[in-house]
């Protein structure tokens, strides 16, 4: 009995450390599996993505180094385009020159009822996002919808490292040439020809600033473009829609056969006048004819 005790409690520790580690496997598949905490979508982001009114709450912080392009663009109507497109500028100098600035402006009507705007901006890098969220949810309220969205980036960190890689070459080969030309006896052939180099290492150098500012200034400030068009909703997003599209069909088919009507009888109106003329001439013309041709002819013994 006692034996068969011990055996059955080994038996059961087994069956205990293979469940741990059965657990434990499990445990470390799904943290493999899982995608990086930058690439989910947090819950505000699927409620918006699912009213259909915002993009995907996707966060491009998991990349430091990355200057990001921020593209927007809505559909809404015509008369509330206007409304939006002030409401997002107000929200821009809101937030202070220091954080958001408007860079560029449009308006235009196309044609009725049809309009084309653009707003574009320079922020914040840490208050750009959340400046995109706020304008989408602008345009929701207006009775509009968001159509495209796109960020774009550059890796402007490794830009500004490749440009400190190439000025300190630039440098070593400054030093290395004004070294040569501090030594005496050289010709004036090398001397020109070091003097040439030298030249062209500090247009190449300054090249390199201006590339490397440049990327800092990327990494500084966030472009975002906002662009607003007005004309045919998504169907079902604009109770009136469908009914307005039916009729405006409608509307230009009788236009289109009139027209066309018009044209042909303007095109037959001419010989049916002129055929009309004819018609009412022959009728008047006939009787004298037919007189004519029931005359008897005379003939010569008479006359005699």
């Amino acid at each position: 009995m006692r034996s068969l005790f011990i055996g059955i409690s080994c038996l059961a520790l087994a069956a205990c450390s293979q469940s741990q580690r059965a657990d434990r496997s499990e445990s470390a598949e799904s943290s493999e599996s899982a995608p990086p905490p930058a690439m989910r979508m947090e819950p505000a982001d699927t409620r918006d993505a699912m009213a259909g009114s915002a993009a995907p709450g996707i966060v491009p912080t998991a990349a430091p180094g990355v200057a990001f392009n921020y593209k927007y663009a809505f559909r809404l109507p015509a008369a509330r385009i206007a409304e939006v497109q002030e409401a997002n500028a107000a929200a821009c100098e809101k937030l202070g020159i220091a954080h958001c600035r408007i860079t560029g402006m449009h308006y235009q009507l196309v044609r009725k009822n049809e309009i084309s705007a653009m707003l574009a901006f320079k922020l914040d890098p840490a208050l750009a996002r959340q400046f995109g969220k706020d304008g989408i949810a602008a345009v929701a309220k207006a009775e509009g919808m968001l159509v495209e969205s796109e960020i774009s980036g550059v890796d402007a960190g490794a830009a500004i490292a490749s440009a400190d890689r190439e000025a300190a070459r630039i440098a070593t080969e400054r030093a290395a040439i004004e070294a040569r030309l501090k030594q005496p006896g050289i010709t004036a052939d090398e001397r020109a020809r070091l003097e040439d180099e030298l030249a062209q290492l500090r247009a190449a150098l300054e090249r390199t600033r201006t590339t490397k500012t440049d990327s800092v200034e990327s990494l500084a400030t966030t472009p975002m473009v906002f662009t607003y068009g007005s004309g045919d909703l998504v169907p079902g997003f604009d109770a009136r829609t469908p009914l307005h599209d039916a009729l405006s069909t409608a509307g230009a088919t009788i236009v289109g056969t009139v027209a066309v009507v018009i044209v042909i009888a303007g095109a037959l109106l001419p010989w049916a006048l002129l055929l009309l003329i004819a018609w009412f001439a022959w009728r008047a013309v006939r009787p004298r004819i037919a007189g004519w041709r029931s005359m008897p002819a005379k003939s010569p013994d008479a006359d005699a």
